[in-house]
């Protein structure tokens, strides 16, 4: 599939109007349920695909955050043979109780997998949690980035980000 292709698919399957209230608090008139294209096998190969082009040169580890980023890491992770974190956004209160689950990450690079990128906030704290750990972040890629200052506010965190769309290109295609 080209990547243009990939947009229409995505576009096609997930996007949605009417009035939605988005995880940074502000209300759109659209929205981009990636659990549309997450949950399906093709949809989720190909978007991993053309991300394992975008991952940066050096880093130890994949971090897929709570939720919709684990689907993503995990596609790449099969793709690549890299190995995965899962972020959790709260540290679970039994067993082993941690928030990264999987490998240790202390001393070891991350790059944060993250689906849709709207104000970063969430990035962000994913960010500061795995740096308190040790963590190396200095670098995110994402499926979607809708444009929203995302980009910037995990610039101010020093973390470049990278997204395979932007909502420039998806409303391009609708």
């Amino acid at each position: 599939m080209t990547k243009s292709e990939l947009i229409d698919v995505i576009v096609s399957t997930s996007h949605l109007k009417g009035k939605f209230l988005l995880r940074s608090g502000v209300m759109s008139d659209e929205y981009f349920d990636k659990y549309q294209f997450e949950s399906r096998p093709e949809i989720l190969n190909c978007i991993a695909e053309y991300l394992a082009d975008l991952l940066p040169d050096k880093f130890d580890l994949l971090a897929g955050l709570e939720l919709g980023g684990v689907p993503i890491a995990t596609a790449l992770s099969l793709i690549t043979g890299l190995p995965t974190v899962f972020v959790r956004k709260k540290a679970k209160e039994y067993g082993t109780c941690k928030f990264a689950e999987g490998m240790d990450i202390t001393g070891k690079k991350l790059l944060i997998v993250e689906d849709v990128v709207t104000s970063g906030g969430q990035v962000v704290i994913s960010a500061n949690d795995l740096r308190s750990h040790g963590a190396i972040i200095e670098e995110a890629i994402c499926v979607i980035d809708r444009e929203a200052g995302g980009s910037e506010a995990l610039a101010k965190s020093g973390i470049k980000l990278t997204p395979l769309f932007t909502m420039t290109e998806l409303k391009g295609k609708k």
